[in-house]
C-alpha cells in the first residue's frame, strides 16, 4: 500500500471522527449554539478527537524514544513501570471512595499522576546504584517495579466493592472519554513539549541509536540527555495515563510502521511519528465509537487488537 494512500485515509478518517458516535448528528444543526448537537458537536466530539490525537503523539514518540535510548526494537513507553504506577495510584484513589479534590480535580488523575511521579524519582533514585549494563539494569527495574504493582493492585482489587472493581477494571482498559476543553489542552501541550525536547536532541538521538561510545566521542553527554528525555517522556506518559488510563500497543506499534513507510534516519521521522501517532489513536477511536455496541468498548481493546499481532509478526521477522 502506498504511504500516500495510508496518509489519505487517515486524514479522511480525522475528519469524518466528529461525526461518528452513537447520536447521529446534523451539519446545520451543529453550528446553532443553542442547540443539542452543537453542544454535542463542540463540547464531546471535538474535544475527544483532538484529546486522542495528542495522546497518540506522545504514545508514538515516547515509544521512538524509548526504543531508541535502549536500542530495543520491543521497547514501549510503559516499559519502565511508569503506567503500573499511575494505574496503582488511580487504583487507590478509587478504593478510598473519593471523588474531586479541590477546584474539582479528578481525585483518579491526581493519585494516577502522583503514583507516575513517584515511579520516575524511584527510578532515578535506583539509577545512581547502577554501574555496568546501565540501560539493562533499568530496564529490568522497571519490570520489576511493574510487576510490584501490578502485585499491590489485584490485592486492591479482591479488597474492593463490585463497582469499585468495575471502575477500576474500566481505568485499566483505557478510555479517551472526555468533556469539554481542560483534558484536551493540557495533553495538547505536553504533546508540544515532548515533541519539542525529542526534536531538539534528534541529531543526538542519532548518535545514541548507534552506540554510546558513537555518541561520546562526537562530544554528545550521553548520561545528561539520556536523563532529560526520559525523565520528560515518563513525565509525558505519567501524565497521560493518569487522565485516559494505559493505552497499549500504540508506542509500539506506530513507531515501526513509520519506519517501514520512511527508511530514514531517526531525526528525520520524529515529525511523522507524532502525527501518524495522532491520527492512528484517533481511528483506533472513531472504530470504538463506531460499533453498535450496548456500552462503548475501551481503547485500549481496540489498540491491542490491532497491536497485538503485529507485535507477534515483529518477534518473527526479528529472529529471522
Amino acid at each position: 500500500m502506498s504511504k500516500y494512500l495510508v496518509w489519505f485515509i487517515l486524514f479522511a478518517v480525522l475528519a469524518v471522527s466528529p461525526f461518528v458516535g452513537a447520536i447521529s448528528l446534523d451539519i446545520m444543526e451543529i453550528f446553532k449554539g443553542d442547540s443539542l448537537q452543537s453542544s454535542i458537536f463542540f463540547d464531546l466530539r471535538i474535544p475527544r478527537v483532538v484529546f486522542a490525537f495528542s495522546a497518540g503523539s506522545i504514545l508514538a514518540l515516547s515509544g521512538l524514544l524509548f526504543q531508541t535510548l535502549f536500542r530495543n526494537a520491543l521497547m514501549t513507553p510503559y516499559t519502565l513501570g511508569i503506567s503500573s504506577g499511575a494505574v496503582l495510584g488511580a487504583g487507590l484513589a478509587i478504593k478510598l471512595g473519593l471523588g474531586s479534590l479541590v477546584f474539582g480535580l479528578s481525585a483518579i488523575s491526581l493519585f494516577g499522576f502522583m503514583g507516575a511521579i513517584l515511579t520516575i524519582f524511584l527510578l532515578i533514585y535506583l539509577a545512581k546504584f547502577l554501574k555496568n549494563s546501565h540501560y539493562e539494569s533499568l530496564l529490568l527495574l522497571g519490570i520489576a517495579l511493574s510487576l510490584f504493582y501490578t502485585s499491590v493492585l489485584m490485592i486492591l482489587f479482591y479488597m474492593g466493592s463490585v463497582m469499585q472493581n468495575d471502575i477500576l477494571l474500566r481505568f485499566t482498559m483505557g478510555s479517551l472519554s472526555v468533556i469539554g476543553w481542560t483534558h484536551p489542552i493540557t495533553v495538547t501541550i505536553i504533546a508540544f513539549i515532548l515533541c519539542f525536547c525529542i526534536y531538539m536532541y534528534r541529531y543526538e538521538l542519532q548518535l545514541l541509536n548507534i552506540s554510546d561510545e558513537s555518541a561520546t566521542l562526537r562530544g554528545v553527554n550521553t548520561k545528561k540527555i539520556t536523563l532529560i528525555l526520559l525523565i520528560v517522556s515518563s513525565f509525558a506518559i505519567g501524565t497521560l495515563v493518569s487522565i485516559s488510563g494505559p493505552i497499549g500497543f500504540v508506542g509500539l506499534v506506530v513507531p515501526h510502521i513509520v519506519s517501514k513507510l520512511y527508511p530514514q534516519t531517526i531525526n528525520k521521522r520524529i515529525i511523522k511519528t507524532a502525527l501518524f501517532g495522532g491520527f492512528f489513536l484517533v481511528f483506533c477511536d472513531t472504530l470504538t465509537r463506531g460499533l453498535q455496541t450496548q456500552s462503548e468498548l475501551p481503547i485500549g481493546i481496540i489498540t491491542a487488537l490491532i497491536g497485538g499481532p503485529f507485535f507477534i509478526y515483529l518477534i518473527i521477522t526479528k529472529n529471522k
